[in-house]
């Protein structure tokens, strides 16, 4: 495997290309017929241009490959694709896995492990079948080589996978992130839209877990004595939690698609439980109410929260200095809501800030990622997803 050489900062980029309850009734991920979230002004006056750098067929998610020039963009059909960010040029990479693409399943999330310059290893989420029409989320391991104009997996093994699969393409959620020692994997698992899970600890559905970096549950995880699966949660009552990035103070945080309105925005505590499908400030699609979240009700509450929904696809907390005014903010993609929003965070208190959908950020937007130079990167979602390049007006 040949050294890949380092960004160079500012390099020129190529332009073109539950618990009881009536279950839902559709895929609550992106409802087209959603109209875009009031609940904070919308702003046509943003502080950066958007660039259009490529499209892409239904992208995911994507990672900048650290000390490389390349990103690392998934797309959910499951094709693995590495780009050459000063060339332009794109690799397919071979060996990706078997993946189930239907519904909100297939190829998910990459993220590159914390020795990546060292050992080339990425993490890797997808949704795999079983038995016949059940399905559930799993998370890999491999080495990704990138060599003589070609890309390839090497030795990808499953190191977590949901349980039970259970029938549905629904609420896999599978979102990725390494905690800031680089100890420890933190995986996101919907409850696939089967409400009852999230609350039981004899699943590992409607969770988030902590992992060692081999996927091995944590020893001192909060619920480590009760065996498996429980010994991974770290905490559970979750919806779809489709989002989940660490503040540059160390606070864990996460977004979560709630039901019919009541989109959350957390902040991750060990131990704790966050209530669905017992309370939300969301409804059922039946129009039945769920109890909203209250004082001393035992669960954990939103930091914010969304309502119409705004089906929140993803988190980015910016640590740049491109933007030196949005250090330590969040990020969040919008599906439903068709807009990329910011929240201030100060310690472990949010506020809403501008929501931005004019233009080419007015559609759906599956993933938000902060580039090794500052800048901030958008994919739209869609078979003709574009990435977007955001640069200070």
């Amino acid at each position: 495997m040949r050294r890949l050489m380092p960004m160079l900062a500012g390099a020129a980029l190529v332009a073109g290309c539950s618990g009881p309850g009536p279950a839902p009734t559709r895929a609550t991920e992106a409802p087209s017929e959603s109209t875009p979230t009031s609940a904070t002004a919308s702003s046509d006056v943003a502080p950066f241009t958007v660039t259009e750098v490529a499209s892409y067929d239904e992208p995911w998610a994507m990672t900048f490959l650290p000390g490389t020039e390349y990103a690392a963009i998934t797309q959910r059909g499951g094709q693995l694709l590495v780009r050459d960010m000063s060339s332009g040029e794109v690799l397919t990479v071979d060996g990706a896995p078997e993946v189930k693409a239907e519904g909100q399943g297939g190829l998910g999330d990459i993220i590159a492990a914390p020795d990546f310059d060292q050992s080339g290893h990425i993490y890797l989420s997808w949704v795999e079948p079983g038995d016949g029409t059940s399905a559930g989320a799993v998370v890999g391991r491999g080495g990704l080589v990138i060599e003589d104009g070609a890309a390839r997996l090497e030795n990808l093994t499953v190191i977590w996978r949901q349980e039970p699969k259970v029938e549905g393409a629904g609420h896999f959620a599978h979102r990725l992130a390494v905690s800031p020692d680089g100890k420890y994997l933190f995986v996101t698992s919907g409850e696939r839209q089967k409400f009852d899970p999230a609350q039981d600890l004899g699943t590992n559905l409607g969770k988030i877990l902590r992992l060692t970096l081999d996927g091995t549950p944590v020893a001192a995880n909060p619920f480590a004595a009760q065996g498996y699966p429980a010994e991974e949660v770290w905490t559970l009552g979750h919806r779809n939690p489709l989002g989940i990035a660490f503040a540059p103070d160390g606070t864990l945080w996460s977004t979560e698609m709630g039901p019919k309105g009541g989109d959350e925005l957390n902040v991750i505590t060990e131990g704790a439980n966050y209530g669905w499908p017992k309370v939300s400030n969301g409804s059922h699609y039946s129009g039945e109410e769920i109890p909203d979240h209250a004082a001393g009700d035992g669960f954990e509450a939103p930091k914010v929260w969304w309502n119409p929904s705004i089906s929140p696809s993803s988190l980015m907390i910016y640590t740049g200095e491109v933007f030196p005014q949005w250090r330590g903010d969040a990020f969040i993609g919008a599906l439903s809501g068709q807009s990329l929003l910011r929240v201030d965070l100060d310690g472990t208190t949010a506020t809403k800030a501008e929501v931005w959908s004019a233009g080419a950020l007015g559609t759906r937007i599956r993933e938000v990622e902060q580039g090794p130079d500052g800048r901030i990167w958008v994919l739209q979602d869609g078979s003709e997803g574009k990435l977007l390049r955001l640069d200070p007006a």
